[in-house]
């Protein structure tokens, strides 16, 4: 008998994915992540997205102190094949401020999608990575609808708590409750929706 080959997808893994960037396959020009063994092209950022999350980031840094390191559009290492860059992520503080190691989900208070175009994607194939990662608390931010679903208890793959924010309401991170975040308060209004 003769063995068949089907050919399939190959899942490139963070190792790999790395290799590519520190040899200029990739540069800082691709706006790209790896997940789940796949490169995905990221969604440019447009200005309501930009602006959302500039006001989210200010009020976390100016809360939080020295309770969580607040960053940025910075990578991830969730598993092997995984390394999202959130827009927004609260880290434990470590001494080493994460230059010797990526983080990883055990060092994640609260990770944070800031979406308008990506709406779909950051509550189903994100949300799942994030709930089998072990990620305790994520947060979409819904440019569009002005509100905040918020996810957590992560456990087999789900998240078991699931509250929605409307733009009155206020929300805070459960590692830290102190730092209360008010959902209009992201928000310009503008006069466009």
């Amino acid at each position: 008998m003769i063995a068949v080959f089907k050919p399939a997808p190959m899942a490139i893994s963070i190792e790999r994915y790395e290799k590519m960037a520190a040899a200029g396959v990739l540069t800082r020009d691709d706006r790209v992540e790896l997940i789940e063994g796949e490169i995905l092209e990221m969604a440019p950022i447009g200005t309501r997205h930009g602006s959302v999350a500039g006001r989210l980031v200010k009020r976390l840094i100016l809360a939080v102190g020295d309770a969580a390191i607040v960053r940025t559009a910075n990578p991830v290492n969730l598993e092997a094949f995984s390394q999202p860059q959130p827009d927004l992520v609260l880290l434990r503080p470590r001494a080493d401020d994460y230059v010797d190691s990526r983080p990883g989900p055990q060092d994640v208070l609260l990770l944070i999608e800031v979406s308008d175009t990506t709406l779909d994607f950051d509550q189903g194939r994100k949300r799942s990575l994030y709930a089998a990662a072990g990620i305790r608390e994520y947060w979409v931010i819904d440019v569009n609808d002005r509100r905040v679903v918020a996810y957590s208890d992560p456990q087999g793959g789900n998240f078991r708590g699931i509250v929605e924010y409307g733009f009155e309401d206020a929300l805070a991170p459960q590692a830290i409750p102190r730092v209360r975040i008010v959902v209009k308060e992201l928000f310009v209004d503008s006069g466009k929706r």
